[in-house]
């Protein structure tokens, strides 16, 4: 058998951009982000050592190590402040007066208005600067969606 016939198995490099899979981590409001943030995990530690590993080796497949730990550590992290924005948003909801409720509501579904609006414009934008806009007003639309909807579930009738 020849061992230059059989399929070779690629080996996949990862690169800053695979960072950039998967939705941007969400936006939180200033006024509740102690309570989000307690006791999640910010990997500030691992991604100041993919930084250092970096600066060590100056080119990306040196450090896939360091790149895997952050992009696992990264979406553990959005996922729980994910559920804890749906859970507070959910709260508010149960704890205001049902006009206020529907004002807030109404504020959210504004601001999805806006977000659908600026992402149409991005999708004239070429290059990675078209591509970083639309990643990331897309994450935040998808987030904005989700917090519409954990409110409404808190003053639903």
């Amino acid at each position: 058998m020849d061992v230059d016939s059989q399929p070779t198995m690629e080996e996949t490099i990862l690169v800053g951009d695979d960072l950039m899979m998967g939705p941007p981590s969400p936006l939180i409001p200033p006024e509740i982000a102690s309570h989000v943030l307690e006791g999640v995990d910010l990997c500030d530690g691992i991604l100041r050592n993919l930084f250092l590993c970096l600066q060590i080796n100056d080119i990306e497949p040196f450090c896939q190590d360091e790149i895997a730990l952050y992009r696992q550590c990264t979406e553990r992290r959005d996922k729980k402040i994910r559920q804890r924005l749906q859970d507070s948003e959910r709260k508010l909801g149960l704890s205001m007066p049902l006009d206020e409720a529907r004002e807030r509501a109404a504020q959210l579904e504004s601001e999805v208005t806006s977000l659908d609006r600026r992402l149409i414009l991005a999708s004239g934008l070429e290059g990675m600067e078209g591509f970083r806009q639309r990643w990331s007003l897309h994450g935040r639309l998808t987030d904005t969606n989700c917090t519409g909807l954990s409110a409404g579930e808190g003053w639903s009738p």
